[in-house]
């Protein structure tokens, strides 16, 4: 019985007897309706057939629709109750969790939902569209400025194992493709991120293709807004890893870690031996959004002593622009002992915004001594289409 009937009841006069049987009729409907999930035996407080999306929880559940959602509070651990669920999932289902994520104006979608970026709300995110995968997007600019307060951890589980680790942020809508869906409560930021850790599996990187539960498990990590992160990419990034996981981590590093992220990152340029991850180090500091990456980034243009390294932190600080990138770029082409370098500085220059870069590209093509270099400035002028870089070449012409 609906509240509704039940108010009309007390309403409609019929004496105390009435109202109290109509209390009680109203419980037992309420008992009803709580049921049992098949996959884990436990018990929740709504079987939805959620086709009008739910509405955002106290326990983090994000709106669902096209699903069947059960609520159960993790009681022991969470790995316990997940690797539980997973042994019991004979058929395809979904369990999912919410976390609190990092203070960023970051917004994790699935690449999957049709969408226009510049909506308030991402999704749906399909979870059973078969060519999704892990591919997300992370928006910048165009969202809420407190950005998302919840992160949402998503495990598929089928055959009787977890198949696909999947994160979004918590103002995604969730279609659950017709699949049953354990929605778990009280999950303990560290608790997931040592879940997650057990995923994160170097030999799982090596392989192309966006549904590696390493990559989906490296991800989420990122995202958790939680001291024990770091400590994961501590360890990560150390240095008898292999190398793949090593590049990975310090991409997440520098896209999502903020002010730890940096300083992890600092680390690695310096110390890590392979001169293949600190080049992959460059890139990530030019995507941290530190104000000081840019210092570590003409530090190792300076004196990283790996030609290669150097020319990927020169072609990073391009994309950077600013007088720091410039002077380092122009020092570069000027001092710095490799050709190979030289040579990619003079690229670097062409990358930079054309204000900045076609001035110094004629300077060098009008007054470098290395005949190479010049011509590789006067190439790409050419490619520039500047009304400065005709000019110079009118001039160069009619001598």
């Amino acid at each position: 019985m609906k509240t509704g009937n039940l108010a009309r009841i007390w309403f409609g006069g019929g004496g105390k007897t009435t109202v109290v049987l109509a209390v009680a009729i109203w419980i037992a409907a309420q008992l009803v309706a709580t049921g049992t999930n098949s996959a884990t035996g436990n018990r929740y407080t709504a079987d939805q057939d959620v086709q009008k999306p739910a509405t955002v929880q106290a326990s983090g559940m994000p709106q669902i629709k096209n699903g069947k959602v059960a609520q159960q509070e993790v009681k022991a651990s969470l790995i316990q109750e997940v690797d539980e669920w997973a042994k019991a999932a004979d058929k395809a289902q979904w369990l999912g969790y919410a976390v609190p994520a990092i203070s960023s104006e970051h917004r994790t979608c699935c690449g999957n939902y049709g969408g226009e970026w510049n909506t308030e709300s991402c999704g749906p995110c399909r979870l059973e569209s078969g060519g999704s995968g892990n591919s997300y997007n992370l928006r910048r600019g165009d969202v809420k400025l407190e950005g998302p307060s919840n992160l949402l951890v998503l495990l598929r589980a089928e055959d009787r194992k977890i198949a696909k680790i999947r994160s979004v942020s918590d103002d995604c809508t969730l279609d659950a493709g017709g699949l049953q869906v354990t929605w778990l409560t009280g999950v303990k930021p560290a608790d997931s991120v040592r879940f997650l850790e057990r995923f994160v599996d170097s030999k799982d990187l090596d392989e192309r293709g966006g549904d590696r539960l390493s990559r989906g498990a490296l991800m989420a990590i990122a995202m958790h807004a939680d001291s024990s992160t770091d400590q994961a990419f501590a360890k990560f990034t150390a240095p008898d890893k292999p190398e793949n996981l090593r590049k990975e981590a310090a991409f997440w590093a520098g896209e999502a870690r903020g002010a730890s992220g940096l300083l992890l990152l600092k680390r690695m340029a310096k110390e890590d031996a392979s001169s293949d991850v600190r080049a992959h180090v460059t890139f990530a500091l030019s995507i941290s959004q530190e104000g000081t990456a840019i210092d570590e980034m003409i530090r190792m243009a300076h004196d990283d002593a790996n030609a290669h390294v150097r020319g990927q932190a020169l072609f990073w600080l391009a994309q950077k622009a600013g007088k720091k990138a410039s002077s380092t770029i122009s020092g570069a082409i000027d001092n710095d002992p490799d050709t190979e370098v030289k040579e990619k500085a003079v690229f670097a220059l062409s990358q930079m915004p054309k204000d900045d870069g076609v001035p110094k590209l004629i300077q060098v093509a009008e007054t470098n001594r290395n005949p190479e270099l010049r011509k590789q400035a006067m190439f790409w002028l050419g490619q520039s289409h500047d009304p400065r870089a005709l000019e110079f070449f009118e001039k160069v012409l009619a001598k």
